[in-house]
């Protein structure tokens, strides 16, 4: 998919961070939208402001509510007459060790950043194949390709995405489908994800308030960068994207050091209070 002109793509999180960033480069490139995000005031500024350039429909939906996303892809395809493209972005994050951790954190987690992308691939993949030119986008993270203490959850759902998305671009090319797929890892992103998420803090650890300034001092990537990393991706059919220079140093420090990372992790985060 070299060109993204006329073409019919759908965003899930689209309303802030990452997900506006897409929705706007793609606006930009001439691809008509189709906007989903729990937040309605953030969805609508990001469909108004993409609609300045071109066609855009935008909904409020719980991507980890299966039906919804079903029946909002089915919308979408009898709206815009065909979907070439998902970008499965939508995103949350749990900070806390297991042994603090509750499953409604897990469930909470799990229900968007996986299932979210389970349910969104599922749902718009006959949509995708029917459009003859389609693209699976799925984000995973730096936290797909490394363990993470206190991040247990999310790298969970990240290492699943990453699986989940590879094993399904071989199963497409088997099948001889006109579609693809692209797992996305990006790395710190200037995003509102730490201060939407949720923090369990220990004993000796950081507050949330330090934990949120250690996520602002590490996160050095701008969203629209990291859209326009992503589409260029999509337009090379990459398999695998990184985003942001720690998302390459991470990847290169995991194929050299595949389990020894994890000796050097524990000890800076011990320095730190047990987390990142």
């Amino acid at each position: 998919m070299k060109d993204l002109r006329d073409k019919v793509a759908a965003v899930t999180g689209a309303a802030s961070g990452i997900g506006r960033a897409l929705a706007l480069e793609l606006a930009e490139a001439g691809a008509a939208l189709a906007l989903c995000d729990v937040d309605r005031s953030g969805l609508g500024e990001t469909a108004g402001l993409a609609r300045e350039r071109v066609e855009v429909t935008d909904e409020v939906v719980d991507v980890a509510d299966r039906a919804a996303v079903h029946a909002w892809a089915d919308r979408v395809a009898a709206h815009h007459g065909r979907v070439n493209l998902v970008f499965n972005n939508a995103g949350v994050a749990v900070d806390a060790f297991v042994e603090d951790m509750s499953y409604d954190d897990l469930d909470w987690l799990l229900g968007i950043n996986l299932w979210g992308v389970i349910h969104g691939t599922k749902a718009f993949l006959p949509h995708l194949i029917a459009s003859g030119d389609g693209h699976v986008v799925n984000v995973s993270s730096v936290f797909g390709l490394i363990g993470v203490p206190g991040q247990s959850a999310y790298n969970a759902a990240k290492f699943a995405v990453r699986g989940f998305t590879e094993c399904l671009r071989q199963e497409l090319e088997i099948a001889g489908h006109p579609v693809s797929a692209t797992s996305v890892h990006p790395g710190g992103i200037q995003t509102n994800i730490i201060r939407n998420g949720r923090i369990r803090e220990r004993e000796g650890g950081p507050s949330r308030r330090e934990f949120e300034e250690r996520f602002d001092e590490l996160a050095r990537t701008r969203p629209e960068d990291a859209a326009r990393a992503i589409l260029d991706g999509v337009r090379r059919d990459e398999r695998r994207v990184l985003v942001g220079w720690d998302a390459r140093v991470i990847d290169w420090v995991q194929r050299l050091l595949p389990t020894g990372y994890q000796s050097g992790m524990v000890a800076f985060a011990k320095r730190r209070g047990g987390t990142l």
